[in-house]
């Protein structure tokens, strides 16, 4: 039974009602959750892990005409029209999985857990997943523009280098610390390997190294990012800030 005004719970008067918008986001607002191994970052270790113990076992136990190393061997990428291997579009994402060692792994995961959980945490997993790929197509894609030799390409870095290269915008002065001795400031170390890259690459002084690809995972990642903050000609639906 009501008494007085009084109404129902979830009812609003009528002027009410017509006077009330449900106000638009704008921006992009990132989830708050912390978390030291946060999903995507996750998956990709061990996804990365498996793969190369699948190499492993490919290479050491199992003949190469096995169905295992078949596989495999589909999955590096391959510049297309060479007298090597074929290419196929599949190794775009494809070569991010694969190692030529375990320092390459262990590095490279390292890094991305390093810098990439306090970016996930911050963007949220499903944006930071269509980052890191980005970051990986991109990367492949410039190093077949600029690399011809039908060499197989494998690992993560490009992905990485745009994992570094967002960190390094996003907390410009955090402090890291190199050998865990000499502390850099983050934007200062993302721009020493963006220089080194480039030198390498022009010069062609590191022999057997992928840096148009870890160049192109920056530059792509540089873009993304842009685009996202509503820095270029085109605009996203929803700004980023930080």
């Amino acid at each position: 039974m009501l008494t007085g005004s009084a109404l129902p719970c979830g009812f609003l008067p009528l002027r009410t009602r017509r006077s009330y918008r449900m106000p638009q986001r704008t921006q992009y607002r990132p989830p708050t959750r912390v978390s030291v191994m946060p999903p995507v970052i996750k998956n990709l270790l061990i996804l990365n892990g498996l793969f190369f113990l699948a190499q492993f076992v490919a290479a050491e136990t199992l003949a190469r005409s096995s169905m295992l190393a078949s596989v495999l061997d589909l999955m590096p990428l391959y510049p297309p029209g060479t007298a090597g291997p074929d290419f196929w579009p599949w190794q775009l994402v494809s070569y991010g999985f694969l190692h030529g060692s375990f320092g390459h792994l262990f590095f490279n995961m390292f890094a991305l857990w390093m810098f990439g959980v306090q970016i996930e945490n911050r963007w949220g997993s499903q944006r930071f997943v269509f980052f890191y790929f980005a970051c990986v197509i991109g990367a492949a894609l410039t190093h077949l523009a600029f690399v011809s030799a039908p060499i197989p390409t494998v690992g993560a870095s490009g992905g990485v280098y745009g994992i570094l290269l967002a960190f390094g915008m996003m907390f410009p002065n955090q402090p890291i610390y190199i050998w865990f001795l000499f502390p850099i400031k983050a934007k200062w170390l993302v721009a020493g390997f963006g220089a080194l890259e480039l030198y390498s690459a022009v010069t062609g002084t590191q022999a057997g190294v992928a840096n148009f690809a870890h160049l192109g995972g920056m530059v792509i990642g540089f873009l993304l990012i842009q685009y996202w903050r509503g820095k270029l000609p085109v605009q996203p639906d929803r700004v980023m800030r930080w």
